[in-house]
């Protein structure tokens, strides 16, 4: 293994904690399931690290790191919901978020051209916002219960930073779409002698 391939085998470890955290929450073991999660984050900074430290930036890097942090999130709002923990129309929300943002990616990809992935600032925030919800959910039902008020205001802002960062991606690239569209009539049409 090349040492630029140890984000990527960082990342690939990461995936492979889904199965164990999905377990642990479904057995409500949620003290071991939030030590699973910390090391995810742990894992994800500093793959993080070392791919901007040293250069080690892949393309299959950048579609395997967002993968493996959608796929610790949806799992565990999945369980969470199914636990009756969190409301099932906010998973609803969130997986119905990365399937438009999924489906355009591709539609761009196979219409227009390559598509490289660079998360907005609103996308973050919503990654941020779902993280420290599950992480509140988790620790609520295995440290110390938190307030009521405190969980429902988590779910209300993950569910308008869902609705706000789907509508800019949707915006954001539907514009790209069109003018790379229009680009793209326009040298053709030049190059008709038109």
């Amino acid at each position: 293994m090349r040492p630029r391939d140890i984000p990527n085998a960082i990342t690939i470890v990461r995936i492979a904690l889904v199965v164990p955290a999905a377990w642990l929450l479904l057995h409500q073991a949620y003290v071991e399931a939030l030590l699973v999660f910390a090391l995810a984050g742990v894992s994800d900074g500093l793959d993080g690290y070392l791919a901007k430290r040293y250069g080690w930036h892949t393309r299959v890097g950048s579609i395997l790191d967002p993968l493996a942090d959608k796929l610790l999130l949806v799992t565990a709002y999945v369980v969470l919901s199914w636990l009756e923990h969190l409301p099932m129309w906010l998973v609803l929300a969130v997986i119905g978020r990365d399937v438009v943002l999924v489906g355009g990616a591709l539609a761009y990809h196979w219409l227009i051209g390559r598509f490289d992935m660079a998360p907005t600032l609103i996308s973050k925030l919503n990654t941020v916002a779902q993280i420290v919800l599950a992480f509140a959910v988790m620790y609520s039902l295995g440290v110390q219960a938190l307030p009521v008020g405190l969980l429902e205001a988590l779910v209300w802002l993950v569910l308008t930073t869902t609705v706000w960062s789907g509508v800019d991606y949707v915006l954001t690239w539907g514009v790209r779409a069109y003018r790379a569209r229009v680009h793209s009539d326009n040298l053709q049409g030049r190059g008709n002698g038109k």
